[in-house]
């Protein structure tokens, strides 16, 4: 194997008509380099797109057919080869053509008759230039790489996190985990939907809807720190116990609010999440609680989710009723138009009911979800119940 053949050597490659001038830039360079010959403009394309691209092209403008500036604009429109090096080696030495071939993307522009040391040394100096630049690069791929994952990773630990603590809450719960996934897409759907409302888009943003999508699975967390003699029970509650059960928005926000001070950091979904837990049940005027919020005082988010959370409350199957017709529901939430729910988001919900609905088949609940929910509970759950 030739010298100028060992791997890892950079590769030049000489292009100029002139067999001459090959010849002197072959011996000039062959015991440094690689070397790669073209004698004309189409044939140095054809070679720089072939295989692997030379680390730097020696380019002469003079030549019959495709000149050398042409050939350039062809290397720096192609992706594969618009990194490649470029000097332009010239007879031609006015400003103006030296100033055309650097516009063009050259890197460097020297004017024949050469001084071989001169192309020694710049030749060096932009291969490593080159090698400097491919380094960075390639380590910035590899960090972006590794970011790219490491972000996946996160956002996998967060999905699994939240999921975990919001089915361990729907275990004491007579909802179905479907109720989980079905208010997810509700409020999804609905951001989506307001997020050019003039209301909303400061605070709809892309980011923001993704945050809420994450977050929306903990909006009753807090049901776990309920007494199951009140959370199961069959029917209405007694004003006593409906303070005690009020007690779960309070409580999920508390619950997240522990977990966010023992990762010691600030947690962006969490600090939604903590929105929706305490707030979902607030009214738009006034009569909800926890803390009897009215009106744009009440978070964006919880008023996304208490339109999500009380339809699916109305249709769907429990253990103590049966779900209403999309009709009836969609009657009682017109009902609550700036009583309990924020009037625009109203409108947004008549407006993408057919999604709703879509939404509430595919992820209906099943006879098994139902039968098992029947088995887990001890107490007989008998007759409908009211939203409280």
């Amino acid at each position: 194997m030739n010298a100028a053949d060992l791997p890892g050597k950079p590769t030049v490659m000489v292009v100029d008509d002139t067999p001459d001038n090959l010849s002197l830039m072959n011996l000039l360079l062959k015991d440094h380099y690689t070397i790669r010959i073209a004698n004309s403009g189409e044939r140095a394309l054809k070679l720089a797109a072939t295989g692997t691209p030379p680390d730097l092209i020696l380019l002469d403008i003079m030549m019959p057919g495709m000149d050398g500036y042409e050939v350039c604009r062809h290397l720096k429109a192609d992706p594969k080869m618009r990194d490649i090096p470029v000097i332009f080696l010239t007879a031609k030495s006015d400003a103006e053509d030296e100033k055309k071939g650097l516009e063009l993307g050259a890197i460097d522009y020297i004017t024949k008759p050469i001084s071989p040391p001169i192309v020694l040394a710049r030749v060096k100096t932009h291969l490593s230039l080159k090698s400097s630049a491919d380094f960075l690069r390639d380590k910035n791929e590899y960090l972006e790489a590794e970011v790219s994952k490491r972000t996946r990773e996160v956002d996998a630990i967060q999905d699994v996190t939240i999921l975990a603590m919001a089915s361990l809450a729907e275990t004491r719960d007579s909802d179905t985990g479907n109720h989980i996934r079905r208010t997810q897409f509700y409020v999804k759907a609905l951001a989506e939907k307001l997020q050019n409302h003039p209301r909303f888009s400061h605070y709809l943003t892309a980011h923001n809807i993704a945050m809420l999508y994450k977050s929306a699975p903990l909006h009753d967390i807090g049901k776990v720190g309920i007494p199951d003699r009140i959370l199961l029970k069959p029917g209405r509650f007694e004003p006593e116990e409906f303070e005690i059960m009020k007690r779960h928005s309070a409580l999920g926000r508390d619950a997240i609010e522990y977990a966010e001070r023992s990762l010691g950091t600030n947690v962006e979904f969490l600090s939604m999440a903590k929105e929706i837990a305490l707030s979902h049940h607030e009214k738009w005027d006034g009569s909800g609680y926890p803390e009897g919020l009215a009106g744009d005082d009440i978070p964006i988010s919880a008023r996304l989710m208490a339109v999500a959370d009380v339809y699916d409350s109305l249709i769907s199957r429990r253990i103590y009723k049966e779900g209403m017709s999309h009709e009836k529901a969609l009657s009682i939430m017109l009902e609550g138009k700036a009583l309990h729910f924020d009037p625009d988001i109203v409108d947004a919900f008549v407006e993408i009911q057919d999604e709703f609905r879509a939404i509430a088949a595919r992820y209906a609940d099943s006879n098994d979800d139902i039968e098992k929910k029947k088995e887990f509970f001890t107490t007989a759950i008998a007759g409908p119940v009211g939203i409280q």
